[in-house]
């Protein structure tokens, strides 16, 4: 399986390739960001000739680019349907383990292993929590046979980025749940969940997260305020080439820069993947150029714009072998640095 993924993302890189021709390119949210947990001195970013990575941050902490996590629990009565459309009728949920893992992420210990994680290994912190976030102090049952596996559908940011990896083990350890993780895009983790096949979900995009619940796929949890429960955030990054040939990096704010990028046809990987990242970035381009989801809306820019339809991860390792732009995660963008731009 791993080698078949394999192939295929060399047969998309390719393709794109051959769509942005290698070129060095033609001359040329929730309002306001929440306060951060308490930030020590950051580590400078090492210089690009330092780095294996020659891909680095050069917009961010933008108010356009603020990244807000949810957690919404499945609602056990909600109308599954599976991926044509017809009703499934025997969905059997986890909500005991849903809220078990609900309540512990936003308990004091969770959100704080939450906005910690990160620090030790880069210098600074990755995650932020919301000055208005939940917070839970329900007790926690300990895990039966009944309720002992939890199914997780989220972002690939928060699981390329290591965070549930570090998280994860420490529930699990504690109160003795299996925590099965599927993770996608926002639009495919949201889907996996319509169909049935997860517990909860933890994910990034507003407008999806929005529908998930006025669709009836979400239940408010005792104690909580709502079905969507945000409660933390980080900052999406716009990324490419160090020598940065658009200029993106002296443009006047996050706006400016997409436009500088179209404007000289530079080449721009894209999600393309209906994920809460690939949703942010359509919102980012002049509205002029008509940019959707839809692929028809792109056909006239295919020599520059490479719409790949796969994880972030991917699609970092896409951008620094294609010498292309990126909007990403930063989380997610650190972790690619550290693995010296390997992603498993």
């Amino acid at each position: 399986m791993k080698r078949t993924v394999s192939l295929l993302l060399c047969l998309i890189m390719l393709l794109a390739l051959c769509a942005c021709g290698g070129q060095t390119a033609a001359p040329a949210a929730e309002t306001t960001a929440p306060s951060a947990a308490p930030v020590e001195e950051t580590a400078a970013q090492p210089e690009a000739d330092a780095l294996v990575v020659d891909t680095v941050i050069l917009k961010e902490a933008d108010d356009n680019m603020i990244n807000t996590y949810s957690l919404l629990a499945v609602n056990p009565e909600a109308p599954f349907a599976d991926a044509d459309g017809n009703a499934v009728s025997d969905v059997a949920l986890n909500t005991v383990g849903a809220e078990a893992l609900i309540n512990w992420l936003l308990s004091e210990e969770g959100e704080q292993a939450a906005a910690n994680y990160g620090f030790d290994d880069y210098g600074e912190y990755l995650f932020y929590l919301k000055d208005d976030r939940p917070v839970s102090d329900a007790e926690i049952p300990q895990a039966t046979e009944d309720t002992k596996l939890i199914r997780l559908s989220t972002t690939t940011s928060v699981n390329d980025s290591g965070l549930l990896g570090y998280l994860l083990p420490m529930f699990e350890e504690k109160y003795g749940y299996e925590v099965e993780v599927y993770s996608a895009g926002t639009g495919k983790a949201i889907a996996n969940a319509k169909m049935g096949n997860a517990d909860l979900i933890l994910v990034h995009s507003k407008k999806q997260e929005e529908a998930f619940v006025e669709d009836g796929f979400s239940y408010v949890l005792e104690g909580m305020p709502s079905e969507r429960l945000s409660y933390m955030y980080n900052y999406f990054v716009l990324c490419g080439p160090s020598d940065d040939p658009a200029g993106v990096k002296d443009a006047e704010d996050v706006l400016a820069a997409f436009r500088s990028i179209a404007d000289g046809k530079y080449c721009f990987i894209s999600r393309g993947d209906g994920s809460g990242t690939h949703t942010k970035e359509l919102a980012l381009w002049p509205e002029e150029l008509g940019i959707t989801a839809e692929p028809e809306s792109f056909a006239d820019y295919t020599d520059w714009y490479v719409s790949a339809n796969a994880g972030m991860g991917a699609c970092l390792v896409m951008a620094e072998q294609m010498h292309a732009y990126i909007l990403t995660d930063k989380a997610t963008f650190l972790t690619f640095v550290a693995n010296d731009g390997v992603m498993a």
